[in-house]
């Protein structure tokens, strides 16, 4: 863990470093915020895999908030097969969002926790993920992101990877009362210590949002040959936020 130590201090100072430049923030800009959300899909896809076996997935998740800080945990169903007899995937996450012009920059930390899971071979399912990302509006209506992942040590002690993902949404005129959101995500995994393991995926879709309610229509897909769970497929997920 020394190694995602020192990885975790050098993003924590050069996220402070950014949180610098920005300046200090507004006395209401420190304001604490907080939401929940919950959410229902027809397949739960993580980076175009299907964690849930192409079934139906519910899911939860509380998000609080203060200046440039932030932190949360999420957790939905998975199929208890597909990580060693855990019924649930568990994700607990942190860290700092400084601004700097138009740029808001996200550096963090996740760990993705399987609770009362029993994988053969004492290989672990739990991992620990870094993050740092960058996105921003430049035209109106327009949003544009990209986020690296890293991990010394992946779901089921596979290695060291990276994940590069870019991503843009643009938000269409009001239909009625929806208000319609188009986009997509391309992403990469790079894999350090077994090149089979490389891969890409992305999505293309369509978000309705009505108040708090949100019905996304999405289309992934992957390069992976010969893997039923990673392949083309539509899934549809309504979500709720409060408050």
């Amino acid at each position: 863990m020394s190694k995602v130590a020192s990885i975790m201090k050098t993003a924590g100072a050069v996220g402070l470093a950014f949180a610098a430049l920005s300046g200090a923030a507004a006395a209401e800009d420190r304001e604490f915020t907080w939401s929940v959300n919950a959410a229902g899909t027809s397949d739960y896809i993580f980076r175009g895999i299907s964690q849930s076996d192409e079934k139906p997935a519910a899911s939860a998740g509380l998000d609080v908030g203060y200046g440039i800080l932030y932190g949360g945990i999420w957790a939905s169903t998975v199929d208890s097969d597909f990580v060693g007899g855990s019924p649930a995937e568990v994700d607990f996450y942190a860290g700092i969002k400084p601004v700097l012009g138009p740029a808001t920059f996200d550096f963090g930390v996740l760990y993705y926790w399987y609770p009362g899971d029993e994988v053969a071979g004492g290989n672990e399912q739990d991992y620990v993920e870094l993050k740092a990302g960058v996105s921003g509006t430049l035209i109106p209506n327009l949003s544009t992101g990209f986020n690296m992942y890293w991990s010394d040590d992946g779901a089921l002690e596979s290695g060291e990877y990276f994940v590069y993902e870019g991503n843009a949404a643009y938000t269409l005129p009001a239909i009625g009362i929806f208000t319609p959101t188009i986009g997509g995500v391309l992403g990469y995994q790079d894999h350090q210590d077994d090149n089979t393991l490389d891969y890409t995926y992305w999505n293309a879709g369509l978000t309705l949002a009505v108040e708090k309610f949100a019905f996304d229509f999405r289309y992934w897909d992957t390069d992976i040959d010969n893997s039923g769970i990673a392949d083309e497929r539509f899934v549809f997920t309504a979500k709720v936020t409060l408050p």
